[in-house]
């Protein structure tokens, strides 16, 4: 695909289905994530440094194409590192082997901040807590702290080896993974997904035995593996609070929680739940404020017999706890199942995002995977680009990390270079790095019109640069420019400059 103008015929029937003005449906804040994993994705391996390279920034292109401003990117699949670290071996979905670096060496953690942040994106760092290994037979790499103390692990009925959660020295050391990336990399937030306990082997107990006969004091199985979990959660929360406390934290469960025949307060599904088989009780983290967004990974379509998309997005809206609330969606899902009840739309991805957009307490979607995105798969890079992600969007702000907006950039000016206009301004001061701008945003309101910032129509670039040259520019047009701090709050406008 060269270009999203040549739409599929598939792509057009969606956007039919969908209303009439994308102006006045998309939000000018909403969060829009595209999963990036390397677990599994050989290309990276086979393909050169350059290669990858370029590679790389052609998918956050046409990303940033789709309408997305958010990429969660995979770093640690397996307690090994898509990043330079002196704590763990490099990973074999990078190099080829598992704990060879890279030849020529590189960093992908560092290429993807960079790049992301180029284009207005921002970049999660999307960590695996207690997976080691993700096959049967493998071992970890040399020099991985598996062989200093094979006392904090243990291997399951699944043929994986895992950190074992029960120990605090295995908390301990996820926690200083983790703020090692803090101090060395300016990521956006720290993010994981539903592999805390593994997924059960049928009729096989995890074999925990002496961890909890030393640490569980009488206390249930269950009770004491939650406690667990929470316990690692809450570190990691106190962890980032103090080396960067901009810094999000997110974490996307398996998507139910409990069913209602187990707790009152579940979903009407009847599947796997994370709160019992995984030892994840993920509203408490919210409720608790040591996670910062959840993304429920709905999956599922919205009529699905065991697990209906449609039950679970309500449910998830009614516990967003006031944290931000994220659908995780699987592309290929929707644009392969009819919308439903019957209709001319072949697909759900319409009534997928008109049914996360009205519900209060649910500010963004996440897609899963960002490659299906980007291979615009039965068309749905066009539908997005074209339609239900036509107008760029700011992530919501992260009030309760901080609510105050950075000051309004200085001397906005403009000029023309070799006959292009170009806007230059000023960083705003800022009385430390909460206040901070990181991003700018510029609007373009043309001749005659209102100068409307709350419609994302107006918006022409969000930009880490303090300068921009906007195309297409016409006698008339009026510029503002606004600062976005690293929580996403809004400066007021600089005077608007018109050409």
């Amino acid at each position: 695909m060269k270009s999203f103008l040549r739409l599929t015929s598939v792509a057009v029937l969606v956007v039919v289905c969908g209303f009439s003005s994308a102006v006045a449906q998309n939000p000018k804040h909403e969060f829009r994530g595209a999963w990036m994993h390397i677990i599994g994705q050989e290309q990276y391996a086979r393909m050169t440094t350059a290669e990858n390279q370029a590679y790389l920034r052609h998918q956050l292109n046409l990303l940033k194409q789709a309408g997305c401003n958010a990429v969660i990117w995979q770093i640690r699949p397996q307690a090994d590192a898509a990043y330079h670290s002196s704590l763990e071996p490099w990973s074999r979905y990078i190099s080829g082997t598992a704990g060879v670096a890279p030849d020529p060496d590189w960093d992908p953690l560092q290429f993807m901040i960079t790049e992301a942040h180029n284009r207005g994106m921002e970049l999660h760092a999307w960590i695996n807590p207690y997976r080691v290994t993700a096959s049967k037979g493998e071992m970890p790499a040399k020099g991985h702290i598996y062989y200093e103390h094979p006392e904090w692990f243990l291997s399951y009925a699944d043929g994986k080896i895992y950190f074992d959660p029960g120990l605090p020295e295995s908390r301990d050391f996820i926690n200083k993974v983790v703020a090692d990336i803090l101090t060395r990399y300016d990521v956006d937030a720290i993010h994981m997904d539903d592999y805390f306990y593994p997924y059960p082997v049928e009729g096989v107990d995890f074999p925990d035995d002496d961890s909890y006969a030393r640490y569980g004091n009488g206390m249930d199985r269950g009770d004491w593996r939650r406690q667990n979990v929470d316990m690692l959660i809450e570190q990691l929360h106190h962890t980032i609070q103090g080396i960067k406390p901009w810094v999000r934290f997110g974490i996307s469960p398996f998507g139910v929680w409990r069913n209602r025949t187990s707790d009152p307060d579940g979903s009407e599904t009847d599947a796997l739940q994370c709160y019992d088989a995984l030892y994840a009780d993920c509203p408490k983290w919210t409720r608790c404020g040591w996670v910062d967004y959840m993304v429920p990974q709905l999956y599922w379509e919205l009529e699905h017999k065991r697990a209906p998309a449609l039950e679970l997005s309500y449910w998830w809206a009614r516990h967003a706890n006031d944290r931000h609330m994220y659908f995780g969606i699987s592309a290929h899902n929707i644009m392969t199942h009819h919308d439903v009840p019957d209709t001319l739309c072949p697909t759900q991805l319409n009534h997928r995002i008109s049914l996360q957009r009205s519900l209060e307490g649910v500010h963004g979607i996440t897609w899963w995977p960002g490659y299906t995105i980007t291979q615009n798969f039965n068309g749905i890079l066009d539908s997005l680009a074209l339609h239900h992600q036509s107008t760029p969007a700011i992530i919501p702000a992260y009030t309760w990390l901080d609510s105050i907006p950075p000051l309004p950039v200085r001397q906005l000016k403009q000029r023309r270079i070799a006959g292009n206009l170009v806007l230059s301004w000023k960083e705003p001061k800022a009385s430390g790095e909460m206040q901070r701008a990181v991003q700018y945003v510029v609007y373009r309101f043309p001749a005659g019109s209102a100068r409307d910032f709350d419609n994302p129509a107006n918006i022409v670039a969000v930009t880490p640069h303090t300068s921009f040259s906007p195309a297409k520019a016409v006698s008339g047009d009026c510029f503002a420019v606004t600062a976005l701090d690293h929580c996403n709050n809004e400066s007021a406008p600089q005077t608007v400059v018109c050409k």
